[in-house]
């Protein structure tokens, strides 16, 4: 039965984001501003569609952190594609740091930058840094939430991998307090896994940090959020 529910979603996965592509075309030739409108539209169709057809529901706790509007940093936890999704249904105007790669996906890779996401060159070394400090900083600027995820890629669940420090250079020069997100999402839904495991992925919002403390004092007590937290609900 999982593996029927999983092959059922791939085909709706597959299918929503075709149908939504060819529409974004349409919105990024003519109406671009709408791009984050018609991506925030996805993630909930995602959502539905993993909680129809995968049995697969997401528990929230610590919501009293997250901003209803107004610029945030979120520092998350990655285990699982679905961390990629739902922000774009808890966040008003969520941009995502992602990597450049994406933006080269047929029909969706074209709406990122449009959608105000930032893009970074992984390879781009201090490069890549210099852009992540200023495109980030524009984004908070703009009332945007700021979604990061420090460890770089997507861990199995119960791994930490070590957070690479620009969340922290961010947070100093823009003085925005990282929020730090543990989550087991990996446990349902694992890296590059095809199966989709019923069951419930946590999200734990921890207390913001103060971004005046210093980077490794930042990073540790960011790692120690996710390791404290309780993600079982």
């Amino acid at each position: 039965m999982t593996f029927l529910r999983s092959l059922l979603f791939n085909i709706y996965f597959v299918g929503l984001t075709f149908v939504l592509g060819m529409a974004g075309l349409a919105v990024r030739a003519f109406a671009p501003d709408h791009s984050l409108a018609l991506a925030r539209c996805w993630g909930r169709w995602m959502l539905a569609g993993l909680r129809t057809i995968c049995c697969i529901r997401v528990e929230l706790s610590g919501a009293e952190f997250l901003p209803h509007a107004g610029p945030a940093l979120i520092a998350s936890q990655h285990q699982s594609a679905l961390d990629t999704v739902v922000w774009l249904t808890l966040l008003p105007r969520p941009a995502y740091v992602l990597k450049k790669e994406l933006t080269r996906i047929p029909l969706f890779g074209p709406l990122l930058r449009p959608a105000g996401q930032v893009v970074l060159d992984r390879q781009g070394g201090a490069r890549a840094l210099r852009h992540l400090l200023i495109d980030g900083a524009r984004a908070l600027a703009e009332g945007r939430q700021v979604i990061i995820f420090p460890e770089g890629t997507r861990a199995p669940a119960g791994t930490i991998l070590p957070p690479h420090p620009g969340v922290a250079a961010l947070a100093a020069r823009t003085a925005t307090p990282i929020i730090p997100v543990g989550t087991d999402s990996g446990l349902v839904w694992g890296r590059r896994a095809f199966l989709k495991r019923p069951g419930t992925a946590h999200l734990v919002i921890h207390k913001p940090l103060d971004p005046t403390i210093g980077r490794e004092a930042l990073l540790s007590a960011m790692t120690q959020a996710w390791i404290g937290g309780d993600t079982r609900g």
